[in-house]
């Protein structure tokens, strides 16, 4: 049984529909994620299973109890459902032990002391019950705000742009850091999030949102390789649409070569001669110096251990390369590339 399970949710602010039937299913356990631009709607999803919004139709089912449908709507008090907001909303003139005991005030005190340090070494705080919010980091207060929304064991947890405020270095790591915790805890989960970095590292599926409805609830791995639309193809990872054209068998012609057919269902219907628009992430376009294909480095972005060239192709087309960063080409210079490619992804021009 799902712990969690949305069923045609819509919800309208005056005559703007921000959420359009929107179905999930999450099983106990699980991290989901709604990643999407800003004004897709997810955050409205987050605050009607919350409580904090009545959805104008649909059902929200929590384990075996319906919270909200037409015939009902529990408050969001009695939903035991746990929130971590964006700003951590710690109370500042509390000790990080008594904020993090604030929803455990009906347990005993000793009960709720024990709690108290489980959860600490849970989050990896120990050593700091006496301590201040102003004395930590951004991150570390990131972590209270989880113990104490752990800490009553609620029967889901539901995080909004936790990591928005906190610098770009640190996101991923303090996502891929609360998503073990999580496990750890058994804790059922749903990030909304518009950065698909932290969704990828800290959720078992993601949904990809664009007006109100999800365009793919799948694995981070399915929706990188296997996206099923346009819309998620660009909005996922990097990437460049080149010019295709099928061929007899289904195959598919392009500047750098032949690929098999796609996969996808809809590939079946196209006909030999049919334009498509082929999807070449930088990871496809691999940099060979035997290659008698060459491309003009445009430009380049170093990253460390690697570099992303934008390169030009003799039809004026740029690509997208990643090239260990050893591999150091100026603008101006043409180098050997060729195709890589374990996942062909196309659809209709």
């Amino acid at each position: 049984m799902a712990l969690l399970e949305l069923r045609q949710l819509s919800h309208a602010y005056g005559k703007h529909t921000v959420v359009d039937g929107l179905s999930l299913r999450l099983a106990p356990g699980e991290i989901g994620c709604l990643l999407g631009p800003s004004g897709c709607g997810k955050t409205t999803v987050l605050r009607c299973i919350a409580g904090f919004e009545r959805p104008d139709a649909g059902l929200i089912q929590v384990g075996d109890e319906v919270v909200s449908s037409p015939a009902g709507h529990v408050p969001a008090e009695r939903r035991r459902i746990g929130m971590v907001f964006q700003d951590y909303s710690l109370f500042p003139h509390l000790s990080v032990a008594a904020n993090i005991a604030f929803g455990l005030r009906a347990m005993a005190p000793a009960a709720r002391k024990a709690r108290v340090d489980e959860l600490l070494v849970l989050v990896g705080l120990p050593g700091h019950a006496d301590k201040y919010p102003h004395e930590l980091s951004g991150g570390q207060q990131q972590r209270v705000a989880l113990a104490r929304a752990l800490g009553p064991r609620p029967r889901l947890l539901l995080l909004d742009e936790p990591f928005s405020s906190l610098d770009v270095d640190l996101r991923e790591r303090l996502a891929a850091e609360v998503g073990a915790i999580l496990r750890a805890e058994g804790t059922t989960a749903v990030l909304v999030t518009h950065d698909q970095h932290e969704a990828f590292a800290m959720a078992d599926q993601v949904g990809v949102m664009h007006n109100g409805q999800i365009q793919q609830w799948d694995t981070p791995y399915n929706l990188y390789h296997r996206p099923a639309n346009r819309f998620v193809a660009d909005f996922v990872g990097q990437g460049v649409f080149v010019h295709g054209q099928v061929l007899p068998g289904g195959a598919i012609r392009i500047e750098l070569g032949d690929l098999p057919q796609p996969a996808a269902d809809s590939a079946a219907s196209w006909r030999s001669g049919d334009a498509v628009s082929v999807l070449l992430r930088p990871d496809d376009v691999v940099h060979d110096d035997a290659s008698e294909v060459t491309a003009e480095v445009v430009a380049k972005a170093f990253r460390g251990a690697e570099f992303l060239y934008t390169l030009r192709l003799e039809s004026g087309q740029d690509v997208l390369s990643l090239v260990p960063s050893h591999h150091d080409h100026a603008p101006g210079e043409r180098i050997g590339i060729r195709l890589d490619l374990d996942h062909v992804v196309a659809f209709a021009s």
